[in-house]
C-alpha cells in the first residue's frame, strides 16, 4: 500500500477524488442540502437530509433504488435514533476509481437532488436508475 501511495498515479487519483468531491458538495449545496461541515476537505461528504423529511435510512435506501449508494450517517446533535440518522454520507473514491471527472460527478448530483425530490414517482426513480446504469456503463470496472 505504501509503494502505490509513492507512485505519482495515486498522487494524481487523490487529487481527482478531491476535485470530484468538491463538485458534488457544490452541486448538492446549490441543490438546497445542507452539508455538516459546510463543504468538504477530504473525500467524504456528509448530508443532512432532514430538510428532505426523509431520515438518513429512508434517503439512503431511496438513493440505493435511484443507482447511487451511499450510507446512512448519524450528524453532530442527530435527534435520530442511530438506525435512522438525520444523515447520509457519500464519498467520490470508487468512481473516480472508475474514471469519473467532474461532468459525471454533476450527473451524480443530478440524480441525488431529482431522486430527493421526486420520491415519490416510482417512474422518476426508475429513470433516475437507468440514467445511473448508463453512466457507470461508460466506465466499466476493470
Amino acid at each position: 500500500c505504501f509503494y502505490e501511495a509513492l507512485q505519482p498515479e495515486f498522487g494524481q487519483y487523490i487529487r481527482q477524488v478531491l476535485i470530484n468531491t468538491r463538485v458534488l458538495a457544490t452541486r448538492l449545496q446549490a441543490g438546497g442540502l445542507r452539508l455538516v461541515s459546510g463543504g468538504t476537505d477530504n473525500h467524504l461528504i456528509l448530508v443532512d437530509v432532514s430538510s428532505t423529511g426523509l431520515s438518513g435510512r429512508e434517503a439512503a435506501n431511496l438513493l440505493e433504488q435511484a443507482g447511487v449508494t451511499c450510507n446512512k450517517n448519524a450528524i453532530p446533535f442527530d435527534t435520530r435514533s442511530p438506525f435512522l440518522t438525520s444523515g447520509i454520507r457519500l464519498g467520490a473514491a470508487a468512481v473516480t476509481s472508475r474514471g469519473f471527472r467532474e461532468a459525471e460527478m454533476e450527473v451524480v448530483a443530478e440524480i441525488i437532488l431529482e431522486a430527493l425530490k421526486k420520491r415519490d414517482d416510482p417512474k422518476a426513480i426508475s429513470a433516475l436508475r437507468e440514467k445511473a446504469l448508463e453512466l457507470t456503463a461508460r466506465f466499466p470496472i476493470d
